[in-house]
């Protein structure tokens, strides 16, 4: 059996419009907050954390609601085209409420612009597991996060094309994201329209199921450690400690991406456009590296991938630390970040949904959310407050110490691994993917 490359790029379409919109997002929020608003760094963290404690009631709301949707179109079909055209115009929008409106009413607009994006997180992402066969799912999801690091790799771009900048009559230089908005908007919209033409979900799930119904009793018990009656207790100790390291390197990681930007321009004394650039070299050596990860996961196990990963990650942000201005060795740094990154984002949610049943993998996809956004509700407010109160350079310690974190309860994690003996069962049947 082997993954059907291109249909999975198709499904990714999806994801690919959701990494537009979080790299946009992640970028131009904080320097809005600070440049157009005069928000102090410890509040703008909690601004910043606002989307993910809405993700925390929504995503698994959605995820499981999900589940239980049955339409001609599918069940995740439906959130995924109305959550994103809720998004676009929502997007098209916010630049016209920063330039007129005063900082509630723009806090307004981003909640409903987040409580849009959360609607078809969630389903977006459990649309590759419904299609994909256990065994092919850390290379389903190279793939998925290829086209995620894509869509975050163009927004970076356009940073550097797309927005405008201007000098006041005070003298100061002002940015303006207009373009950016409207370009990011239009291309999530393209996204997702090629995904509904494209893509027949009722088909590819009905598909998968008819390969699960005919593995052997034998294999199906070896990847489907899910019962009717719930996990084993063996198996949500499991679970639980995915969960809890899946929080710990998203708030080592997610520290970094929130704050990169001011970092950047206050500690390196670099432009915007540069810090882009940095930003970017991570994301393409990413893109490059989701694939042979995928690959290393199905040889050598995804528990080993991961924590490779995340001691690759722990070392590269703690030499960050000692850089003070932007220099040429920073760029094979975090060209390491984004392979480390690679390493742990390709296997994490495989790992979770290898728990699930056929028929709540939206549910457990929640659950992966739910941990990765508690963990990023808390790390902007933390961070954020080291940030203001102690100084810029506690950035990168405080990120390293909480991926250490993730290392340490990785190492007690005994079930969602890679199952090369289900995978000969599926084989059996002699099924191209």
């Amino acid at each position: 059996m082997k993954l059907n490359v291109k249909r999975t790029a198709l499904v990714g379409l999806a994801f690919l419009s959701i990494c537009l919109f979080w790299e946009m997002y992640d970028f131009t929020t904080p320097l809005v907050l600070k440049n157009t608003y005069h928000l102090g760094d410890t509040w703008a963290g909690v601004v910043m954390a606002m989307d993910n404690v809405l993700a925390l009631f929504l995503l698994p709301f959605f995820g499981a609601l999900s589940d239980r949707c049955h339409t001609k179109i599918g069940r995740r079909m439906p959130f995924i085209l109305a959550g994103t055209a809720a998004a676009v115009v929502l997007i098209v929008m916010m630049p016209v409420v920063i330039e007129r409106y005063p900082m509630p009413v723009f806090l307004v607009f981003l909640g409903l612009l987040l409580l849009a994006m959360g609607v078809y997180r969630s389903p977006a992402v459990a649309l590759m597991p419904d299609v994909t066969p256990k065994p092919l799912r850390s290379k389903g999801n190279a793939v998925i996060n290829l086209m995620g690091a894509l869509g975050g790799l163009i927004t970076l771009i356009l940073i550097r094309v797309a927005v405008i900048h201007s000098v006041n009559a005070a003298g100061e230089t002002v940015s303006d994201y207009r373009y950016l908005y409207w370009i990011v908007a239009a291309l999530m919209a393209a996204c997702v329209i090629v995904l509904f033409l494209t893509v027949r979900e009722n088909e590819l799930v009905a598909r998968m199921e008819k390969i699960h119904y005919g593995e052997t009793e034998e294999t199906r018990k070896a990847i489907e450690p899910a019962q009717a009656g719930g996990l084993r207790p063996e198996v949500r100790k499991s679970l639980i400690l995915i969960l809890c390291s899946v929080a710990l390197w998203f708030m080592g990681y997610n520290a970094v991406t929130t704050a990169f930007s001011k970092y950047a321009i206050d500690i390196w004394h670099t432009t915007e456009g540069s810090a882009a650039t940095v930003k970017m070299v991570p994301t393409v050596v990413a893109i490059l590296s989701y694939w042979p990860v995928g690959i290393l996961a199905s040889r050598v196990g995804r528990k080993k991938t991961i924590i490779a990963g995340v001691l690759l990650l722990a070392a590269c942000f703690g030499l960050v630390t000692f850089f003070h201005s932007l220099s040429l060795a920073i760029y094979p740094l975090f060209a390491l970040v984004g392979v480390a990154w690679a390493a742990i984002n390709v296997n994490s949610l495989p790992m979770v949904v290898e728990l699930a049943t056929g028929e709540d993998t939206g549910k457990y996809t929640g659950f992966y959310y739910t941990f990765s956004m508690a963990a990023q509700v808390v790390t902007p407010i933390v961070s954020g407050w080291l940030l203001e109160h102690v100084g810029y350079h506690t950035l990168f310690p405080y990120a390293m110490i909480m991926v250490l974190g993730s290392f340490v309860t990785m190492l007690f994690v005994r079930h969602g691994d890679s199952r090369p003996e289900a995978k000969k069962g599926l084989e059996a049947l002699d099924v191209d993917d």
